[in-house]
């Protein structure tokens, strides 16, 4: 995938926000060959920085230039490279680091006081040795592209991460590029509001369940177009055939994103709402595409 992502355009705007593959090489252990990646060093993904902010959201700003380089990353690799990347999460999003006195220090560090090392069966095994803190970060990459698909063929298989699976992916439907919008929209709600927008947990079995991820989506949303419905293999497990949803779980009660979002005021809320609400669209062909969504008004007041 690294390789078919690399020969593509090197002139979108999107191929910098891309984590770049620089060479690759295969060490033989017990279990057979293992391949090594080389890549340039990141400093932290979005998600530890989150860890470290005691409020727990991304500002405003910083949202919006993550959000920025995240779309332009995701077009190119829609438009260029035509892959899915199905794993959009907080981890695989990480800050670049333009202080170099970072390596410089680790470097004198490690000479100073080595780390502790062990040789096991001819190797030799390092302790890692944490980067302090740069004192400029870089701008953010999409990395991990260890779940990447190939854009061009159908798929109806399971993937992404429970919470941001998108619907017709629960309802075992044909999808295609625009599950990485979904996915991108239940992350930003994460990262931004500090908390899940769905949870997929059930009360009865007491752990995530498509049909209590699928009642939250209808709480929020409504209910599904039957054509949403009728591409699904799945669908006749959590709907009727008038389209109703089986009542073996109850559709929670639920506020609507403007009363949930607390972050915002006066027009900027009310961008920041059009923006997700344009990403989070039971039917696919109705959300936009990264490229729309790069210059979506809500990011572009921030830059």
């Amino acid at each position: 995938m690294y390789n078919q992502i690399s020969a593509s355009s090197t002139k979108h705007p999107g191929r910098s926000a891309v984590r770049e593959l620089l060479d690759s090489f295969d060490v033989t252990g017990p279990d057979g060959p293992h391949r090594c990646l080389v890549h340039s060093p990141l400093w932290e993904s979005i998600w530890t920085f989150l860890n470290r902010n005691p409020v727990g959201r991304l500002p405003p700003v910083v949202l919006a230039v993550t959000l920025r380089r995240l779309f332009l990353a995701l077009d190119y690799l829609h438009t260029e490279c035509k892959v899915i990347h199905t794993d959009i999460k907080g981890d695989n999003i990480m800050f670049g680091i333009y202080d170099d006195s970072v390596f410089t220090a680790f470097e004198e560090e490690e000479l100073s006081d080595p780390t502790p090392r062990k040789e096991v069966d001819g190797r030799t095994i390092y302790i890692s040795r944490e980067l302090r803190k740069p004192k400029d970060y870089g701008a953010p990459v999409l990395c991990d592209f260890g779940s990447a698909v190939p854009g061009d063929v159908e798929h109806c298989e399971d993937i992404q991460p429970d919470i941001y699976r998108a619907p017709e992916v629960i309802l075992q439907a044909p999808w295609s590029y625009t599950v990485d919008i979904w996915n991108a929209g239940c992350m930003i709600w994460d990262i931004f509001e500090g908390r899940h927008m769905f949870t997929g947990h059930d009360p009865e079995f007491q752990k995530y369940r498509s049909r209590a991820h699928l009642a939250e989506i209808i709480a929020l949303l409504g209910q599904p177009p039957s054509e949403v419905l009728q591409a699904g293999k799945a669908s006749h497990k959590f709907f009727t055939d008038t389209g109703d949803f089986r009542n073996e779980i109850d559709i929670p009660e639920r506020a609507s994103l403007a009363q949930q979002e607390i972050s915002l005021e006066g027009e900027r809320k009310e961008m920041f709402l059009a923006m997700m609400n344009r990403m989070l669209q039971w039917d696919p062909a109705q959300r936009l595409s990264a490229k729309e969504l790069a210059e979506d008004p809500w990011i572009m007041a921030y830059m």
